[in-house]
């Protein structure tokens, strides 16, 4: 191995110092090496400070060196590219500008423009490079100006970031004509249109017939090509394509074409070649003094093959065959390096052509240099487009057909097909599940220095994140590891020594998973415990812990993994972790696994030092027993069941207070340290939605080493199961833990259903509408009605509900009386059809028939124009000649014919898919095998003798006789699909293929109802592309909800609009409904979001105020830490929009946005563009306002704290104009918060409502509003309802009565969640607790809420007593929620209700305390 390391340090050296010399192969002598090394090793010998374990110390400290200038994060400038020639001895000079995405081409052109310089009698060179991000700065853009002005040449290559495309059109196009040539490789179709080689352009690219478009298109059509996979194709076939031009365009085209060569090959020769070429035949001054001379013969194209096997210390420059790779790596290379060829793990590397051309492989060479010396064979192939799905098919099986690599790593960045311009995720995600192998996409920072991201909070450049995070995750890919940095002045990459460490740490141990043995595995199971303290140990969003433990232990037992002797029942699971299921975490009744003491704590975990600053010295007081830092869990065989620790500080008033989060506790560090280090997990299984681990502090995107979840879980590879419907929070994971994740299916959604006076309600109803014509009986039936509305307090809901005391229905009209009739069945209609999800969900157990009908009938709502599908609702109403929007407008005005239609309408469709269903189900109520009803031969003869579709039967028995089958097709043959992605059972053998080392199918997270591509679950869960949102379906959808809203706050304010509106934003809601609240925001404002050519969402229009036809509303944005996290870019899209509105010249009257930030400039003294910052978040690396945390565990004093830590936590601000930062701007948020009118969220989801999270509330401003408002009014509240196909907006008190009527008070869901027991008392009593955070944070909590949870979990006896012998800890929560919504004022009740909670709760008391 020593020998190796010689060589690896050789390489290094030899790299960096040769970079852009000619050379047949990396290395030309084993001299060389000798030398190199001896050079190498004197670097290290003079660096005592650092050692490691690893050959790579090159880059022991910042690698960079920073210039001034730059734009977004970009602190290079074009300075340094810059080459004059010193003296041009005559010749004419030709300046050449060029701007390229990334920075390897840099020394490349440098090293062309030098040696024409020094060897060329006829022309000199001056030259200037740019990079594309570069071009965001002012100074950079002027200078830029200035160079093309005076520039011969021009070249441009890959530009597809479409505002910065924009800029170089703008400069370059009115100076097209003056250029002596325009040289715009693939890029955005409106910069290829720059494109000039004398008579040869691409104007009409993507507009009219060319022969070159013609057949770009010809050949997307025949295999899916990319623009640069046409091109390439292109260069092959020229000939044949020349022989169609006439000879002087055909020269022109020619020269283009071999341009395109010599930049692909992008090595100096071949560059010096393509400058040389043009300038001789196209720039006038160079032809002029060539005049009478003998034009130089250029070189041809000097090019590796398309795509190859490249090896640094090969003697061949390259293999095209893995055959010949092999050949030479397993019999030469691998025994001089000391490594085993038959029994080493195969790595797989995929690079970017583009640096081996221009010899820019440093940080290639370093990565390949780790893994080697960790005893892995290499296999690294490149592909000269940006479909690397061919050369994978190609090299990475053998002559059988067989996978020969354990674990591939992409190191381009970009996803694996179409890489930054389209992409084909579905071609990507099917090579790599053939292939079967874990997948990481690392990354190399493009637009930052090292220096830049290691300071940056959000890390990774934004426009990174969505090229080079977001869409290869759409391909299926994990573990987004910064590897390489570039330095400042040469621009060539530099690897980061940690960060490749890291990542070959890591890859070895994917491939670890692959290899060994399962009954050699060590799995360690994480399940968390929040909030603290209580009875809450294995919480998880809508998942039974306990009994998903118990079906995976099964599962691992089934594929030969090591359980021990781990119980088989749910109960003695949990019973084992616990030791007492009434146990309290803080108390030694948990089951300790472990105790650490501090030495080897300190001697463990490399950081624990740095804790101290938040924590004090270790063991502290938390998972400690005050001389060991204390594990949590149970050992079974290889499979150890842990407690992951809280965050800590979830009860200490001062610490929820800071702007920034603290770090992890030293209890938090040793349980991961225990993991790795001790119990030596092969991998982590978190369990359930979610832990703290991915929202500990650090940067947002691009971790470095100094940031905790990095820290954390270091080399673990970890699975994470994650609810299908929380893409957004699992997107964190991915990105922030390293965890590939595994979607979960949450329960069903199923109609709440109506119980007790509601329920008397619906019979009344029912009775009236038989006897409404009876004089008689009718007006006593009336009177009922009202008297029972009065009595399930609907009077807050139906404003003009008559009084009880006073009104007789006998001296009322009929049309009257339906009047009232019709908005109490309107009411309770909302209550019944409101979609709850019933009881929790076990891993592996696909749902029943009846659940899948209850999932099925919401798909069934909703439109989906884009696939040619109209809901059944709409189908059923244009048999009856209405529409059903017009009909759901009826309903929700309380016009009782509409609403009676609408229960109808809702009853047929439920009919229709029982019918579809019921062909499935099997005897014990289960579909196992769909039936395929549309190519049954039975359902053909069905049609021949004229029977009807058994759905279509059904809606005609249900009374729509005249519904067409044909325009039902459609739907049906959807939802028989959609039923098939329903009861796949996809998720145990999900968490098996990550723990077996193999690729998992990449899926989107999100609602199933929305998007039933979210189904089947158990598959890597994913966000959508960032830079497509918001699209024209959300746009429209939120321009009705803002239609809608704005008309209930001018009906209510005598036709005056709001001034401003506070918005709360969530990443969650913005993936599942594609940016309908984004879009929201911009349509308040009066802007208008653009997509650009290639579809992509980045630049907004101010729409004419004569068209908006009504002032534009000023917003104040809250921003979720996740949605900063995953959208920045649409941040930065809605400070642009806002900023554009504040500087329109318009009245005030007509823009309050204006308005307002002239008023704030004055007041706080800044601009009027910043005093127009209007979109708010926490800082980098922080979440949440704290406000859920210290409602969650009692930690916090009055409303004014909870207040403060609102306004001090998110009020970051995200400007555009600098938007590499989240800067505090405390001042500029309270100044817009002040002249709020109203504060506004969106629901979009029947699975998370406003009492089943904590986030809701935890953003919401409506009592800061009103104490930072003048006149200390309180705003209005509303909440957007886009959780059915009839969108609704309603006040938050009705959604808060709405909410608490269907869950909490609702016999169907507190009996569903006691049937799974001890989980089951901690769902009903979160919901209680967040029912309570709406009377802190907004005072809407109507007083009946508590007084009837009262009733049913308290004054109950049998019901007291389940809930104490279910889970006492959640039940003493319970207790407390009561006494403390008592305490602070938001709960009046009688002083014998006081009383018996105040015994109960020293009966429980004891009960836990074993007294």
């Amino acid at each position: 191995m020593a020998n190796f390391k010689l060589a690896a340090a050789a390489l290094l050296s030899f790299g960096a110092a040769s970079a852009w010399q000619t050379r047949t192969s990396f290395v030309t002598s084993p001299r060389a090496i000798q030398q190199s090394a001896l050079q190498t090793a004197a670097l290290y010998n003079n660096n005592h400070a650092v050692q490691t374990r690893s050959s790579l110390n090159m880059v022991v400290s910042d690698p960079t060196s920073v210039s001034s200038g730059g734009g977004m994060f970009t602190a290079s400038n074009a300075e340094s590219r810059r080459v004059v020639p010193e003296d041009p001895r005559g010749r004419p000079t030709m300046k050449i500008v060029y701007v390229v995405l990334e920075s390897q081409y840099q020394s490349s052109m440098t090293a062309a423009a030098k040696r024409i310089n020094a060897g060329s009698e006829n022309m000199a060179v001056e030259c200037v490079g740019y990079l594309l991000e570069e071009l965001r700065n002012e100074d950079a853009f002027e200078q830029f100006k200035k160079d093309v002005a005076d520039a011969n040449i021009f070249i441009g290559s890959l530009i597809f970031v479409q505002e910065l495309a924009e800029k170089v059109t703008e400069v370059v196009q009115p100076l097209r004509d003056q250029l002596d040539a325009v040289l715009i490789f693939p890029s955005m179709p409106e910069v290829m249109r720059l494109n000039k080689v004398g008579s040869f352009t691409m104007k009409n690219l993507g507009q009219s017939k060319s022969v070159v478009a013609d057949f770009m298109k010809k050949k997307k059509q025949e295999d899916g090509s990319s623009f640069e996979e046409g091109m390439l194709k292109l260069l092959r076939t020229l000939p044949k394509v020349l022989k169609f031009l006439p000879s002087d365009k055909a020269a022109d085209a020619r020269t283009f074409m071999m341009s395109f060569q010599y930049w692909l090959g992008g090595s100096p020769q071949n560059l010096e070649s393509l400058l040389l070429m043009v300038g001789q035949d196209y720039v006038g001054p160079v032809k002029e003094n060539m005049k009478g001379k003998q034009k130089v013969v250029v070189e041809e194209p000097v090019l590796l093959p398309d795509k190859a096997i490249w090896h640094p210390v090969a003697p061949d420059i390259v293999f095209e065959t893995n055959q010949k790779y092999f050949e030479w790596y397993d019999k030469e290379f691998c025994p001089e390096a000391g490594i085993d060829p038959k029994n080493a793990q195969t790595i797989g590397i995929i690079l970017q052509k583009s640096h081996i051309n221009t010899k820019d492989d440093t940080h290639y060479v370093s990565l390949i240099a780790e893994l080697e010396s960790r005893g892995a064979r290499v296999v690294p192939i490149y592909s000269g487009g940006l479909d690397f799905s061919g050369p994978v098919e190609e090299y990475y099986y053998d002559s059988n057909g067989k996978p020969i690599v354990d674990t591939i790593i992409n190191l381009t960045g970009f996803a694996l097909v179409g890489g930054p311009a389209s992409q084909d995720h579905k071609k990507a995600a099917s090579t790599l599940k053939k292939l079967n192998v874990p997948y990481m996409c690392a990354v190399p920072l493009v637009f930052q220095s090292f220096e830049e991201w290691q300071a940056s909070e959000l890390g990774l450049h934004p426009i990174q994140v969505a090229l080079q995070v977001s869409l290869p995750e759409i391909d299926g890919a994990i573990e987004p590891i910064i590897y390489a940095g570039r330095e400042g002045a040469t621009g060539r990459s530099v690897p980061l020594a940690d960060r490749v460490n890291l990542l070959a740490d890591r890859a070895m141990k994917w491939a670890n998973l692959r290899t060994k043995k399962n009954a050699d595995k060590k799995i360690a199971i994480t399940i968390f415990s929040f909030p603290p303290d209580k009875g809450n140990v294995g919480t998880a969003a809508y998942l039974d812990v306990f009994d998903s433990i118990k079906a995976v232990l099964k599962q691992l037992k089934a594929e030969g993994y090591d359980i021990g002797d781990a119980p088989s029942e749910k109960e003695a699971i949990m019973e084992s972790v616990l030791n007492d299921p009434e146990a309290r975490i803080n108390s030694p009744e948990l089951n300790v696994a472990y105790r650490m003491n501090t030495e080897e704590y300190y001697e463990l975990t490399p950081y624990a030092k740095d804790l101290e600053e938040n924590w004090g010295p270790a063991p502290g007081n938390l998972n400690s027993d005050g001389q060991n830092l204390v594990v949590y869990g149970k050992q079974f065989g290889n499979v150890f069941i842990g407690v992951q620790p809280s965050f800590g500080y979830e009860g200490d008033p001062m610490r929820l207070l800071f702007a920034k989060s603290a770090s992890p506790h030293h209890g938090f560090a040793a349980y991961y340290t225990f993991l790795e280090k001790i119990f030596k997990a092969d991998a982590v299984l978190h369990f359930g939605t979610h832990g703290s681990l991915e929202f500990m502090p650090g940067k947002q995107v691009g971790m470095s080493g100094t940031c905790y979840p990095d820290r954390l879980i270091n080399s673990l590879p970890s699975a994470y199961l994650y609810a299908a419907n929380n893409p957004s929070e699992a997107t964190i994971a991915k990105r922030r833990s390293y965890s590939a994740t595994v979607s979960y299916l949450t329960p069903p959604a199923e109609n709440a259903g109506l119980y007790k006076g509601l329920k008397e309600l619906k019979e009344l109803i029912s009775s009236y509408q038989g006897l409404r014509e009876n004089e008689g009986r009718g007006p006593a039936i009336v009177n009922s009605i009202v008297s029972t509305a009065w009595t399930c307090n609907l009077d807050k809901d139906i404003a003009d509900l008559p009084d009880l005391e006073t009104y007789d229905a006998k001296n009322d009209t009929p049309e009257r009386r339906d009047d009232i009739v019709g908005k109490v069945y309107s009411q309770i209609m909302q209550i019944e059809s409101r979609l709850l999800p019933c009881g929790l969900h076990t891993v592996g157990v696909p749902p029943t028939a009846e659940e899948a009908i209850a999932t099925l009938v919401n798909i069934a709502q909703l439109d989906r124009p884009e696939d040619g599908i109209e809901g059944i609702p709409r189908v059923i109403a244009a048999s009856i000649g209405r529409d059903i929007n017009d009909i759901y407008r009826g309903n929700n005005n309380g016009v009782l014919a509409d609403v009676e239609l609408n229960d109808k309408v809702t009853q047929a469709a439920r009919a229709a898919v029982r019918a579809l269903v019921s062909q499935s189900t099997d005897s014990n109520g289960r579909v196992k095998e769909v039936k395929n009803f549309f190519d049954e031969v039975g359902g053909f003869f069905g049609g021949l003798v004229g029977a009807k579709k058994p759905w279509t039967q059904a809606i005609i028995d249900n009374g729509f006789p005249n519904v067409s089958e044909e325009r039902l097709a459609p739907v049906m043959a959807y939802l028989e699909f959609c039923l098939k992605q329903v009861v796949a059972n996809n998720e145990l053998p999900g968490i098996m293929e990550l723990l077996n080392g193999q690729f998992l199918m990449p899926a989107p997270g999100g609602d199933p109802i929305r998007n039933p591509d979210v189904l089947p679950t158990g598959r890597n869960m994913h966000a959508l592309d960032p830079s497509a949102i918001p699209t024209q379906a959300a746009v429209e959808v939120a321009e009705d909800v803002v239609r809608k809203l704005l008309e209930k706050l001018a009906d209510e304010n005598d036709g005056a609009y709001p001034e401003s509106i506070a918005f709360t934003l969530w990443g969650t809601d913005n993936i599942k409904t594609y940016g309908e609240s984004l879009a929201q925001v911009l349509a308040l404002v009066g802007v208008r979001p653009i997509a650009d050519s290639l579809g992509r969402v980045n630049k907004v229009e101010l729409i004419p105020l004569e068209q908006l036809g009504r002032p534009r509303i000023d917003v104040v944005v809250s921003c979720s830490g996740v949605f900063r996290d995953l959208f920045i870019n649409q941040m930065n899209l809605m400070d642009r929009g806002i900023k554009l509105a504040a500087e329109a010249d318009e009245p005030l009257e007509m823009n309050f946005v204006r308005k307002h930030a002239l008023e704030q400039a004055e007041e706080l003294n800044v601009s009027l563009r910043e005093a127009a910052c209007r979109v708010f978040s926490n800082s980098a690396g922080s979440y949440s306002a704290n406000v859920g945390l210290a409602i969650e565990n009692g930690g916090w004093e009055d409303e004014s704290q909870l207040q403060e830590q609102f306004l001090t936590r998110k009020g970051f601000a995200f400007n555009a104009d600098k938007p590499g930062m989240m800067e505090q701007q405390a001042d500029l948020f309270k100044a817009a918060l002040k002249k709020v009118d109203v504060t506004f969220q969106n629901l979009d989801s029947s699975e998370i409502s406003i009492t089943d999270v904590s986030h809701y509330y935890d953003s919401d401003p409506t009592k800061v509003v009103q104490g930072l408002r003048d006149d200390k009014r309180k705003p209005m509240s509303l909440m957007a309802d886009t959780t059915t196909a009839n969108a609704q907006v309603r006040t938050l008190s009705e959604t808060v009565r709405l909410d608490a009527r269907t869950k909490l008070l609702n016999p169907k869901f507190y009996e569903g969640m006691l049937s799974t027991g001890y989980e089951g008392v901690r769902e009903i009593q979160k919901r209680l607790r967040n029912t309570m955070g709406w009377s802190a944070t907004a005072g809407e909590v109507d007083n009946f809420v508590f007084e009837d949870a009262n009733s049913v979990f308290i004054e109950d006896p049998e019901m007291q007593q389940r809930l104490l012998d279910t889970n006492p800890n959640a039940f003493r929560d319970m207790v407390t929620t009561f006494l403390e919504a008592n305490g602070r004022g938001y709960w009046e009740t009688s002083e014998e209700n006081i009383e018996r909670l105040q015994e109960l709760y020293a009966e429980v008391e004891d009960r836990i305390e074993g007294v």
